[in-house]
């Protein structure tokens, strides 16, 4: 009997996957536990036109977060950092002050989980900054860190 998955079945397959299983355990199984449903012409129908819909929701979120990396390459972020005698810094810069800054400095809405950062800034200088906006799209943002 084919099965259309509607949930990740361990060693069957994932979400989505047509696959050919026994009579009893579709049975048994997959179709009473709501993780399949069978694979009629009305059902593959259904399953072709979610994959379409969701394609299309991918390339629409792809293109807004190319569309954004794009913006935020073109903007610049400073920021301040305290420093003591002989230059040692008090604190540092973290993501989440990245985040705050991007957003009152350029009105960038980012998130402080998208910032790739190897620990935190605690050195004046200038840095680029990527961040992941989608599994495909990196952008890197400009920032100044100032004596302050």
């Amino acid at each position: 009997m084919k099965i259309i998955l509607l949930e990740d079945v361990k060693s069957l397959g994932k979400k989505g996957d047509v696959v050919k299983v026994s009579d009893g355990y579709a049975r048994n199984m997959l179709l009473p536990k709501k993780l399949g449903v069978e694979a009629t012409d009305k059902n593959m129908n259904e399953l072709k036109a979610r994959k379409a819909k969701e394609a299309k929701a991918a390339a629409e979120a792809k293109a807004a977060a190319e569309a954004l990396a794009e913006e935020i390459g073109r903007t610049s972020v400073q920021l301040s950092l305290k420093l003591g005698e002989g230059g040692k810094a008090f604190g540092a810069i973290s993501a989440k002050e990245l985040a705050d800054a991007a957003k009152d400095q350029a009105g960038l809405d980012l998130d402080k989980k998208k910032f790739l950062m190897d620990g935190s800034i605690k050195e004046l200088g200038e840095y680029e900054v990527k961040i992941r906006l989608h599994p495909e799209v990196t952008a890197q943002l400009k920032v100044f860190v100032t004596r302050g």
